[in-house]
């Protein structure tokens, strides 16, 4: 009787395990998952998820040391580099990368201070281990191009070289010549900007561009290769608003020694400095070029942070902010010999931060980048347009003057100018012949004809009678009001006469002609005595911008519309806003493009992609002036 009850129990139970099994997942299995965590299981490293690779997993696994690292890291990691000593298996160098990143991503985040102090050394150390393996130290087993390894190991030694150098106690890297001394040996690291082209201490700090994310613009612009992209801010920037308070920097870790060099302490190394506005890829030693990361947009959008570029706007131009930024042409880099300069000129309440978009677009286009330099003009936009225009022309020539006094550069006489609105019309005045015309357009007479105060005679030949810019050889106009905006009329020009403040010796220099000019002129000023604002010189009725628009190009200077027109239908019909088609159409144009957007179309992805045609056709054209494509 017990027998049987014993034999019924054994049989129970086996029949209840079976239904069991029968219902629910075995020991070893698959589970079912979507492309995307397919992807993510697939590649999953210590950067992207903060675990092992399975290909390191694989390798900790083969020695038994995959449950010791969860433990204790430091032991296997030590463990693996001894084999590395002896074993010329590839793999191990890569498990040694990963295991000493994880390890030192753990260390950063302990509660001991001690131990946080020494992670930079085990990035640096995951840096070399990665530099060992892409290079092919100690492996005889050739890396594919297929082998996601490859990457991944120069993401690791990137992303290590911004920690493995974070060990001072400021924001901000420590980029200096020292002796390392890691877990592993040692190596000396010397600096080495031979192919910098500035001194290091010009630049107050180094900062890893992968420590910020950008904001406000369509596109952060990256070049994928090798070596840790940097914001290298230079001393007094904050005091600065010209361009160029920050540089695009790249550093790399060209390692000499091995892993041997490395534990006997003889290692040495170079952390070399490139500017990657210039340079885009490097040599190894065997003479393969390897393209350089890089980031130009960080470093951009990291000096517009927070500055007063941003209030040259409304206020600006109401005259509220007077003199906060100086007028004046400002550099986006320094001068570079054999770079065509390209100007941008803001439009009306306007600042050059409307360039951004345009600016970070063409700059990350390699040949762009090469060929060419970008300026801006500032300048406030509530005065008259001929005045604003010849502070343009002067400051162009000064800037040209003094950068090239001698005439040795062919590439600051190709020079392309760029207007949006009423920075379009100042551009024209860099490349016309007007003869007495606008003088007459205003007066009715030659300029000797007139009877008054030489000096007043002479601001007004300054202003008016024009040879063109011998250096400006194009010009791009984007929604500009050659014949007037239809927005400026009698009634939003008093307003703004009544809400602009200038300064006193501006409002006394614009009325000063108030009896030498005709009726139609007068009338435009409302009959009376008062003072011109831009936008009097923007209507439609204002005379002298009417003959300024039959005014055609200087010869040898070429000419390109970009018209914007946001409504539908027939685009000769239509407008942006702000201006008609016709009012920003010119004859004689080598080109003009219409896009469908509002008045601001300098920010229109195609319009930027026109500039860029534009100034590529431009180099194809300058083969004889030793500016060309080369």
């Amino acid at each position: 009787m017990i027998l049987r009850m014993i034999r019924f129990s054994a049989g129970a139970v086996l029949m209840v395990c079976l239904v069991f099994l029968s219902s629910c997942a075995t020991p070893i299995g698959v589970n079912k998952v979507s492309p995307h965590e397919a992807y993510q299981n697939v590649y999953t490293n210590p950067l992207n998820a903060g675990v092992l690779s399975d290909q390191s997993r694989y390798v900790l696994n083969r020695y038994d040391l995959l449950k010791k690292f969860d433990k204790e890291p430091a032991v296997p990691i030590a463990a693996l580099h001894e084999k590395a000593l002896r074993d010329d298996r590839g793999d191990i160098l890569y498990t040694l990368a990963e295991c000493s990143y994880l390890y030192g991503s753990q260390l950063v985040d302990s509660h001991n201070e001690q131990e946080q102090k020494l992670a930079p050394d085990y990035f640096l150390l995951s840096a070399l281990y990665s530099f060992y393996f892409v290079s092919g130290e100690r492996s005889k087993q050739r890396l594919s191009i297929f082998d996601h390894r490859v990457r991944a190991a120069v993401d690791m030694y990137n992303f290590s070289l911004w920690q493995g150098f974070a060990t001072g106690d400021t924001e901000g890297l420590v980029l200096k010549a020292a002796e390392r001394k890691l877990p592993f040996g040692s190596i000396s690291i010397a600096l080495d900007t031979s192919q910098f082209p500035w001194k290091l201490e010009e630049f107050e700090k180094f900062l890893p561009a992968d420590q910020y994310v950008v904001r406000g613009v369509s596109v952060r612009n990256r070049m994928a290769g090798i070596g840790l992209p940097l914001i290298a801010v230079r001393k007094n920037a904050g005091k600065r608003v010209s361009g160029g308070q920050a540089a695009a920097v790249t550093a790399i870790l060209r390692v000499q020694g091995g892993l041997e060099a490395l534990s006997a302490g003889t290692a040495r190394a170079a952390l070399e400095f490139y500017s990657t506005q210039d340079t885009s890829t490097i040599n190894t030693k065997d003479g393969t070029a390897v393209p350089l990361e890089s980031d130009l947009t960080t470093p951009m959008a990291y000096m517009l942070e927070g500055s007063e570029l941003f209030d040259l706007g409304l206020m600006s131009f109401l005259g509220r902010e007077p003199n906060k930024i100086p007028d004046g042409l400002y550099m986006t880099e320094p001068y570079r010999p054999g770079k065509i300069p390209v100007v941008f000129v803001h439009g009306t309440a306007s600042n050059p931060v409307w360039w951004v978009e345009m600016f970070n677009t063409l700059r990350f286009d390699p040949l762009i980048r090469e060929k060419y330099q970008f300026w801006y003009f500032v300048y406030t936009s509530n005065k008259i347009v001929a005045l604003s225009a010849a502070e343009l022309r002067d400051t162009l020539r000064d800037k040209v003057t003094a950068l090239d006094p001698q005439g040795m550069d062919p590439a600051l006489q190709q020079m392309v100018v760029a207007g949006h609105s009423q920075g379009g019309l100042l551009t024209k005045f860099t490349a016309v012949d007007t003869g007495e015309s606008l003088v007459r357009s205003l007066t009715g007479k030659d300029l000797d004809a007139l009877q008054m105060p030489e000096e007043s005679k002479a601001r007004l030949r300054h202003m008016l009678i024009l040879k063109p810019l011998p250096f400006v050889k194009k010009v791009i106009f984007l929604s500009t009001p050659h014949r007037g905006s239809f927005q400026s009329k009698e009634w939003s020009r008093n307003l703004l006469r009544w809400l602009v403040t200038l300064p006193v010796t501006m409002v006394q220099n614009s009325m000063e002609y108030y009896d030498y000019v005709t009726d139609d002129v007068k009338k435009l000023m409302g009959g009376k005595k008062t003072f011109f604002t831009s936008a009097d010189g923007m209507s439609p009725d204002n005379p002298l911008l009417k003959t300024l628009a039959e005014i055609p190009l200087a010869p040898g200077v070429q000419g390109h519309s970009i018209i914007a027109v946001k409504t539908d239908g027939d685009p000769k019909l239509g407008n942006d806003g702000v201006v008609e088609y016709s009012s920003a159409h010119l004859d004689g144009m080598a080109s003009e493009l219409i896009v469908r957007s509002g008045h601001s179309s300098q920010l229109n992805p195609l319009a930027i992609d026109e500039v860029r045609r534009i100034l590529v056709e431009n180099l194809a054209a300058g083969l004889g002036t030793g500016v060309g494509p080369r």
